[in-house]
């Protein structure tokens, strides 16, 4: 009946309009409230939460993607693949399949994502034959990779809830984020079929290809640059977040020459309205997390599993599906903040790896991004093409198909997500 009733008011205030930093702080604060009597514990719980240097990491990698957009360095991208790859059949899928799995690991967002590759593929693939729908599917998709893919802003906050390492959590998301970047790829392939009327490009040639590569590659270098120092134990995730803002600076400033004081303030400025937008939010979730400690919610949710005797795949089952219908009217922030300080303790008992665990909450979040009706993907992609929100979503479907078998396989085989950190050094 408290579970009822916790989440019942919680989910009232959300779907109310309610920011999400406010609606968890209130509920949170009234179950201290009646719980307790007093709640002047919460700015304690509050300060608690932010006392933590991993939480440096987001305001920089947020810097690092403003100013690598800013910049335009990544607007090259897409040319890039395009002329390298477009020729092929189903080349232009490809392309923007590859395109969003190299922005994604800029900018860390699956909104993002969509937005700045949607603007430029949408019109490309539609000049060459692709049917609206297929389209569109395409890059609602694949501006999902950009929360599985490190570095991810939902994998950050994941890790500061769970005390997850954060170093751990991107190399667990590189390996599945790049395996459904390659089946993304291959159904675009499979699907180009040329009884659909879809064309390719010529070829471009060589010296334009090599050019194309080389006005890129000072973006493709960048996520090899964060992950590779992560891996070979070079500097930590707060680190590796300070250098990839280094090297956004030295790259905007010193090659591609096109970044003023103005457009340093223009960055400073979106960062820190991220930031503290994200710091609100986990302000408003450890004052929540703490209420429910207070009245024992995770203790009933672990006495509730052991009664019915489910094992670490059957609660894995039974939360998977519990998320993939969430993720259908709440968004994927709300999503990891809720559910995960209530789920630790019984993962901890079951023996499940929270790092495992972590990615397959990206990549059910993924889901969550392009399954109506509060998909944001699909408004992102409706609002850049002003097509029906229905073909938007029709495009979307095998995709979503994708994901679920994705899904399925990284239950089945968790060394796809653990072998990564695990061969870096990073214990259990």
């Amino acid at each position: 009946m408290t579970i009822v009733l916790v989440f019942g008011g919680l989910l009232l205030l959300l779907l109310s309009g309610m920011p999400i930093f406010a609606a968890l702080g209130l509920t949170g604060i009234a179950v201290l409230g009646i719980a307790e009597g007093k709640v002047s514990g919460v700015a304690d719980t509050v300060f608690s939460h932010f006392d933590n240097s991993i939480l440096t990491t987001i305001p920089l990698f947020v810097f690092m993607a403003q100013v690598m957009i800013r910049a335009k360095v990544i607007d090259d991208l897409y040319d890039m693949a395009h002329t390298v790859i477009g020729h092929v059949r189903g080349g232009l899928g490809v392309a923007t399949v590859a395109s969003c799995t190299i922005f994604a690991a800029i900018s860390g967002s699956s909104v993002a994502t969509a937005l700045s590759i949607g603007s430029s593929a949408i019109p490309q693939m539609k000049r060459f034959g692709y049917p609206e729908r297929d389209a569109l599917g395409v890059i609602a998709a694949g501006g999902t990779l950009g929360i599985l893919i490190p570095p991810s802003g939902p994998m950050i906050l994941y890790a500061i809830v769970s005390e997850v390492s954060i170093g751990a959590l991107f190399l667990a998301g590189l390996v599945p984020g790049l395996i459904m970047a390659a089946v993304f790829a291959l159904y675009c392939v499979a699907s180009a079929k040329p009884a659909k009327g879809i064309e390719t490009p010529d070829w471009a040639g060589w010296s334009r290809a090599i050019g194309a590569i080389r006005r890129s590659i000072w973006a493709v270098l960048a996520p090899p640059i964060i992950m590779g120092g992560i891996f070979f134990g070079v500097f930590t995730a707060s680190e590796a977040a300070a250098a990839g803002s280094l090297y956004a600076l030295v790259v905007a400033v010193l090659v591609y020459r096109n970044f003023g004081v103005r457009d340093l303030y223009v960055c400073a400025y979106q960062t820190m309205r991220t930031s503290l937008m994200v710091f609100m939010i986990i302000a408003g979730a450890g004052i929540f997390g703490h209420a429910i400690t207070i009245i024992r919610l995770p203790v009933g949710v672990t006495e509730a599993v052991t009664h019915f005797g489910l094992g670490p795949l059957g609660f894995i089952a039974v939360i998977m599906v519990l998320i993939f219908v969430m993720g259908m009217f709440l968004e994927t922030i709300s999503i990891i903040l809720i559910t995960t300080p209530i789920l630790l303790p019984t993962m901890a008992q079951l023996g499940i790896d929270p790092v495992w665990y972590g990615v397959l909450l990206m990549l059910n979040l993924e889901l969550a991004l392009i399954t109506p009706p509060v998909g944001m993907n699909l408004f992102v992609i409706k609002g850049i093409t002003d097509a029906p929100l229905s073909e938007v979503v029709r495009g979307a479907l095998p995709f979503v198909l994708l994901l679920i078998a994705g899904l399925l396989l990284l239950i089945a085989a968790p060394g796809l997500a653990t072998w990564l950190p695990y061969s870096a050094g990073f214990g259990r």
